[in-house]
């Protein structure tokens, strides 16, 4: 895994400010540390940071190809091999063995239509000096990341967004996205929590030509298409795809390990890794806190699997004292409870591997989520005519919060496409309207999922909940967070789930044959029923289950208090009485307020790094001090 900045000027603009430039790729130093590289013209400018994973001798970059075209590439193309083949049969020639040089091989040999062929994780940018043009693209999933700002002078990219920073003072608070933010507890692509940094989207290309503004365009869409092949044949196909995957992604020129919870994703990862590694290194985390650590059962599943497993109990005292960095080091606030055991399992595992498997994805393209099974218990309440469930639904609205069976009573009677946004769902608009000083009514948290509701308008109802994660919560929370908390500790993570070979086979299996017999992703578990242990097969979805709720009661406290006085965000931002109150519900046990509160906490850290005026020369000498002494 690596990471990349790089800058366009239009004509007649004076080049970057070399300490500006130095400190933006010193800001990623912790993506690539294994060597830096530049290149530069009259045009573009483009920073490199690599961390050696294919061809580790002769894989510098940027790379340039022909004299003409020069690329920045983050990511793994796993299908480089049968493709490098292909060009050389076309009269193509090739200085090193890795995959960057097959992209940019690729590029020159079909132009845009080259991200069609790759089939990997990648995020890459490609400069056509005589051309004049930079084309850019983003995998169809979003595992790597691409953000970019644009002015009339500059164009500028890079892989994390503390890099454009750096380089330009353009990035103002996006009100916007902060309303979004605190009802995802994620702010949703393509958009950002400053008003003028974007990201790609998954599965989009860019092109951006001198003196013109960028384009971009859509090369890859991720839709459900249920077929009715017979029930074994899907089962064969999925098991056949997966092992393939697996194949592809365990191929490395450095040790591979596997992170392994107490669920059946990762434990598939490991069981079908094993087979080209019998010595895999696994890794997990945990808590010292009953009912939150995995431990015990992935230390039972790794004895069964018969391979390594090695584990990390993580402290409160620890988590505060990593708090500012992780938060430093997630870019933009993502306040996923996860990411905690992910960031301290992460760097246990750089200490005995460069690359990790993962199984991020599973739930989205083979329906493993609990709620996916609503539809099924909510059937009775659909049946009902619908005067009778508009009554029922106001019915629901007058009665007490927490009262038995009023959620059952809405979730029954409001329309799918009026409820569900994805796995988190934080604040409600008019929990917002008092929390926020300048709330905006007209930004309501459904424009980001209007538009993926009417592609997915044929669908079951399972489908379109899976759809909507698909393209909302799966690149904006769970891909956030396994990319830089693995990159915070130059890990690279793989996610075989995320595979347009595996996408094509899941993407085919019907709502019956994911959410049946009384659990969830049942085609996944009939493929890989003999590989696993059964105490895993039949288990139910935990996640990453993280005591946010007891921390903030006890150890967490005096922090979360602190935190929240001395924030410049109350009076600005956020109505103090309201945040206080919700801490102060949660201290007395009256509501449990810990998702609420972890949302406004994290942002609130968020802001005191990247946004207080006070906190930006402090910042910037941090990052020097730490990671730019490479340079000299």
């Amino acid at each position: 895994m690596c990471g990349f900045v790089g800058v366009l000027r239009n004509k007649y603009v004076e080049k970057t400010d070399l300490r500006k430039w130095d400190e933006a790729l010193a800001s990623i130093h912790h993506r690539g540390p294994d060597a830096t590289g530049e290149y530069k013209d009259d045009w573009v400018q483009l920073g490199f940071k690599r961390l050696s994973i294919i061809d580790i001798e002769q894989g510098q970059q940027p790379l340039s190809y022909e004299g003409r075209y020069h690329i920045v590439f983050n990511g793994e193309i796993y299908n480089y091999v049968e493709l490098r083949e292909s060009l050389i049969k076309y009269g193509y020639s090739f200085q090193t063995n890795s995959d960057t040089e097959v992209i940019v091989a690729l590029y020159a040999h079909m132009g845009q239509a080259c991200v069609q062929a790759l089939r990997g994780m990648f995020a890459f940018a490609i400069w056509d000096s005589v051309e004049e043009i930079l084309f850019a693209a983003r995998d169809p999933f979003g595992i790597k990341p691409f953000y970019y700002w644009e002015s009339d002078e500059r164009f500028i990219f890079s892989s994390e967004q503390k890099s454009i920073r750096h380089l330009t003072d353009d990035h103002e608070l996006s009100k916007k996205s902060l309303q979004h933010y605190l009802t995802y507890q994620y702010v949703p692509e393509p958009f950002c929590l400053s008003t003028s940094i974007l990201k790609l989207k998954p599965g989009y290309f860019l092109l951006k030509e001198t003196n013109k503004k960028a384009v971009t365009k859509c090369f890859y869409h991720k839709m459900f298409s249920p077929k009715t092949d017979d029930f074994s044949v899907v089962v064969h196909k999925t098991r056949k795809v997966l092992e393939d995957s697996v194949e592809k992604h365990m191929r490395s020129d450095v040790p591979v390990g596997a992170f392994l919870s107490s669920g059946i994703d990762s434990t598939t990862m490991v069981a079908l890794a094993k087979n080209h590694n019998p010595y895999l290194k696994t890794f997990t985390a945990g808590f010292e806190i009953e009912g939150y650590s995995e431990i015990d059962i992935a230390k039972e599943s790794a004895e069964k699997l018969e391979v390594e497993n090695i584990h990390k109990v993580i402290t409160p005292e620890e988590f505060i004292k990593e708090l500012r960095n992780i938060i430093w080091h997630m870019d933009e606030p993502v306040a996923d409870p996860a990411a905690i055991p992910l960031y301290f399992i992460a760097k246990e595992a750089s200490t005995h591997v460069k690359v990790v498997l993962s199984g991020e994805g599973a739930d989205e393209l083979f329906g493993g989520y609990n709620i996916y099974r609503e539809p099924l218990s909510l059937k009775g309440i659909n049946d009902l005519p619908n005067w009778l469930k508009a009554w029922l639904n106001k019915g629901s609205e007058i009665l007490p919060d927490g009262m038995k069976g009023k959620s059952y009573l809405y979730r029954g009677t409001t329309p799918l496409e009026a409820r569900y946004i994805g796995n988190a769902f934080i604040f409600s608009e008019s929990e917002k309207m008092r929390m926020l000083t300048d709330y905006r009514p007209n930004q309501a948290y459904t424009e980001i999922t209007r538009s993926l509701f009417r592609e997915a308008i044929s669908y079951g109802e399972s489908s379109k909940m899976q759809y909507i994660d698909m393209h909302t919560w799966l690149p904006g929370d769970i891909l956030v967070k396994a990319d830089r908390m693995s990159m915070a500790h130059s890990l690279e993570l793989r996610v075989p789930f995320l595979d347009k070979e595996v996408f094509e086979i899941a993407s085919r299996i019907p709502d019956h044959m994911k959410i049946a017999n009384g659990t969830t992703k049942f085609i996944l578990r009939e493929a890989v029923k003999d590989l696993i242990p059964d105490f895993i097969l039949h288990r139910k979805k935990l996640g990453f289950p993280v005591p946010i709720r007891q921390w903030l009661r006890n150890e967490l406290y005096d922090w979360a208090k602190d935190t929240i006085n001395n924030s410049s965000t109350l009076g600005t931002i956020f109505n103090k009485s309201e945040i206080t109150s919700l801490l102060e519900e949660h201290v007395t046990m009256k509501k449990d307020n810990s998702r609420k509160l972890w949302t406004i906490l994290t942002f609130m850290v968020w802001y005191s790094i990247y946004e207080e005026a006070e906190m930006q020369n402090a910042k910037a000498e941090v990052v020097i001090q730490r990671e730019y002494a490479f340079i000299n």
